[in-house]
């Protein structure tokens, strides 16, 4: 693979010292070779970033690219209602088919918005579409089947046995785990309490801790969720989990919006991750989760999009703007900064997938996940301060070019892995 040398940015680093550089970055193979002024490599392919941010890769830690065709499709619904009347019987009727195409919108749009990897969780059926939408268009993704062996009002088509999601789930682990490359991961994803078994869950523990897989499910989201897990589990969902061993640094639980002082103490001493999505949360009315107090208490917070039809975008920039704006009224204005909301989808998120030497910040030895950003625009100017700006002033349309494993999946806009044209011509409502 020829070296690719980025020319004349303005590097965000998120390095240890948190330093902006006027830069260049030589890229070999799928790596940061070197970081420094007026490289010269002759062999190298030139990408020009004057006038542009130069930014690690965004992560998503909560994604449903199953979803994606099922935008603008459930609205004014709350979560569980949203589930039962559209979202479930929708994936009930997916195919093989349909489920490749959601996933190929969802992986385009969210490349095209300069998010370079995401977490995600699939439907009961159909997850090998997922990751072979994954694969071709060059994403860096963890996925996995959603997991669902019980619960009321589960249309036929999701229906599962706990041994088949079990055998199936299995399946996929030898197939997807670390294929790619390792670009692709596998992270095992009971839906949530209410669709899971005990044993179901206790199985997923168990193969998690044999074969050191993420563990991936919703947690605390809905205020009525909670009172059924606690009128049928007799705890708290929180500390449910944790009774069953899945609260820890390998697990990712979305969402936390409705968490007592007790839950938070489990997250913060079992080093549980968060995924904080306030889009979701505010459309379906779930509410507003208290990420400064997970924060201070050393809960490490991601930030996901959450599925198109609860959120209608895959925007990381808005994600990252709401973030910080819903917490002012709240809790004052100085309680989430906007290099702390940036952190969550640069670092924090890495941190959540286990892959902080990785990816989250552009340093030698990680990975090539890098996403250049229009810098001299009219909306964003002046702009001295990079995480004011990227947070508060930056749409997902200013993302202009984005490498990810080292390879360039979109320049100028243009996505590269699949020809848009198609995709377009494929999504047919009529």
């Amino acid at each position: 693979m020829k070296p690719l040398l980025i020319k004349n940015g303005t590097v965000v680093t998120m390095n240890p010292l948190r330093e902006t550089l006027a830069a260049d970055i030589l890229i070999e193979n799928n790596k940061i070779k070197k970081i420094g002024k007026n490289l010269k490599i002759p062999s190298a392919q030139i990408i020009e970033a004057k006038n542009t941010w130069v930014l690690p890769g965004l992560i998503q830690t909560h994604v449903h690219l199953c979803q994606t065709l099922f935008r603008n499709q459930a609205e004014d619904l709350e979560l569980l209602d949203w589930l039962k009347e559209k979202i479930w019987p929708l994936e009930g009727g997916h195919t093989e088919k349909s489920v490749f195409l959601s996933a190929q919108l969802g992986i385009a749009e969210l490349l095209k918005s300069g998010t370079t990897t995401i977490l995600d969780m699939g439907t009961v059926h159909h997850t090998d579409q997922i990751f072979k939408a994954c694969e071709e268009l060059g994403i860096r993704a963890f996925s996995g089947k959603a997991m669902m062996d019980e619960g009321n009002d589960i249309p036929r088509g999701l229906q599962e046995s706990t041994q088949d999601s079990l055998k199936e789930t299995k399946r996929l682990i030898e197939k997807w785990h670390g294929a790619a490359q390792g670009r692709l991961k596998y992270a095992l994803a009971p839906r949530f309490v209410l669709s899971c078994s005990e044993k179901l869950l206790r199985e997923v523990q168990k193969i998690a801790q044999e074969k050191n897989l993420l563990i991936h499910t919703h947690a605390s989201e809905n205020k009525k969720e909670c009172e059924e897990v606690q009128k049928q589990k007799g705890k708290t969902t929180i500390g449910y989990l944790h009774q069953l061993g899945l609260c820890g640094p390998h697990s990712s639980f979305a969402h936390g919006v409705w968490l007592n002082d007790e839950e938070l103490e489990i997250l913060s001493k079992t080093k549980t991750n968060i995924s904080h999505c306030p889009s979701s949360n505010l459309k379906l009315g779930s509410g507003i989760a208290n990420t400064p107090k997970m924060l201070e208490q050393g809960i490490n917070v991601g930030l996901g999009a959450d599925g198109a039809p609860c959120n209608n975008n895959l925007d990381i920039f808005q994600e990252m703007r709401l973030a910080a704006l819903i917490q002012k009224p709240l809790r004052g204005v100085k309680t989430l900064s906007s290099q702390t909301v940036f952190e969550m989808a640069t670092l924090k998120g890495a941190k959540a997938l286990g892959l902080e030497q990785e990816i989250g910040s552009i340093e030698v030895g990680k990975k090539a996940d890098i996403v250049l950003v229009s810098k001299n625009v009219l909306h964003a100017l002046p702009n001295s301060d990079p995480y004011t700006t990227l947070v508060y002033s930056t749409p997902a349309s200013d993302v202009q070019t984005v490498i990810v494993d080292g390879k360039v999946v979109v320049k100028n806009r243009k996505i590269l892995t699949t020809s848009e044209e198609d995709l377009l011509d494929s999504i047919n409502f009529s």
